[in-house]
């Protein structure tokens, strides 16, 4: 949830839907698959007393990757794909787009650290509406202790090459393991630091919650 937006104070709430699915190619790759879908209320954005709902664009990512680790490390890249889902002109940029992606991963005594990045440009879409050329970087580092709790910062950085400006956020959270019947799951929450950004769409302040479904293997 992001607040102080833009000129007339606006807010939006973004909800995540974001499965991932590891796929066992051969004996030495996997195929990692990634959906992000978002849902979004948002108001006083557009204008003053607006507001709108609805689907945003999906990033479709899929990753091939070493079944052992590289040198310590685990090794993903492939393909990443903006696919134009969203049901309202003012959630999307009514374009398709495709790029490269990668994630490097390392974990050692409770700690996992690493760093995803992509690059989408758009290939096709509405041809009224600006080009899409953004690349996304986003570093993390968690500590997870024996008992199931943990604390994770993660930045995400934005350049957006065509409108020539940088969004980045900071996220804090602290997360803990419980139980939901018998399906295991992961809570998390904290702030999220807006550091950078143009000011017509830097939010002032915002917080992030997280639920995942674990399924260990």
């Amino acid at each position: 949830m992001d607040f102080g937006i833009g000129s007339f104070n606006g807010s939006r709430t973004t909800v995540n839907i974001q499965p991932v699915i590891p796929i066992s190619l051969t004996d030495n790759w996997n195929l990692i698959t990634r959906v992000i879908l978002p849902v979004i209320p948002q108001y006083d954005i557009t204008g003053e007393g607006t507001s709108q709902f609805g689907l945003s664009d999906a990033v479709v990512s899929g990753f091939l990757s070493p079944v052992n680790p590289v040198k310590g490390m685990i090794l993903g890249f492939g393909p990443v794909f903006l696919v134009p889902t969203a049901t309202d002109e003012f959630l999307g940029t009514e374009k398709f787009g495709v790029g490269p992606t990668g994630l490097v991963l390392r974990q050692a005594k409770g700690w996992t650290s690493g760093m995803l990045v992509n690059h989408i440009w758009s290939v096709a879409g509405d041809t009224l509406r600006s080009d899409v050329s953004s690349t996304f970087v986003q570093p993390f580092v968690a500590y997870n202790f024996p008992s199931g709790a943990g604390i994770t910062a993660t930045a995400e950085v934005t350049q957006n090459w065509v409108a020539e400006n940088t969004s980045g956020v900071l996220a804090l959270m602290v997360s803990g393991i419980t139980m939901m019947g018998k399906q295991v799951i992961s809570l998390a929450v904290g702030p999220r630091v807006h550091f950078t950004g143009p000011d017509f769409s830097r939010p002032d302040y915002g917080v992030r919650g997280a639920l995942t479904l674990v399924f260990p293997k």
